[in-house]
């Protein structure tokens, strides 16, 4: 598998970043496609607005936003697409967009976790 790099959805694209992946389920407000570049969107492997809205963002809840998250990725839907990001990466660079503010604590950077996490067993 090639590197899984993270970015802002609002940073520049570059060439560095290979395939653009956005891995929200919100399109990023007043970004537009041009300026996006996004190669591929990944909305079944984002989390449900449900769960988006429950962690919020809040620091004393990224644990278990990190454990329900990965109980929404075992879904057929989420399967399905986790398949398509892992054949994506053993293609080439991918680079998982996200609109947090935050940098560490994201849906971007739990999805890649789980990808390396669960790569040997793919």
């Amino acid at each position: 598998m090639h590197a899984i790099l993270l970015k802002r959805a609002y940073d520049a694209a570059e060439p560095g970043d290979g395939a653009r992946i956005l891995v929200d389920r919100l399109w990023p407000r007043g970004l537009s496609k041009d300026e996006a570049a996004i190669d591929h969107w990944a909305k079944e492997a984002a989390p449900s607005n449900e769960l988006r809205r429950w962690f919020s963002h809040d620091p004393a809840r990224w644990e278990e936003f990190q454990s329900r998250y990965r109980e929404e990725l075992q879904s057929p839907q989420a399967q399905e697409e986790v398949a398509t990001l892992r054949a994506m990466a053993r293609k080439s660079r991918v680079t998982l967009l996200y609109a947090a503010k935050d940098e560490e604590m994201n849906n971007a950077v739990a999805l890649r976790d789980y990808l390396r996490e669960t790569k040997r067993r793919a």
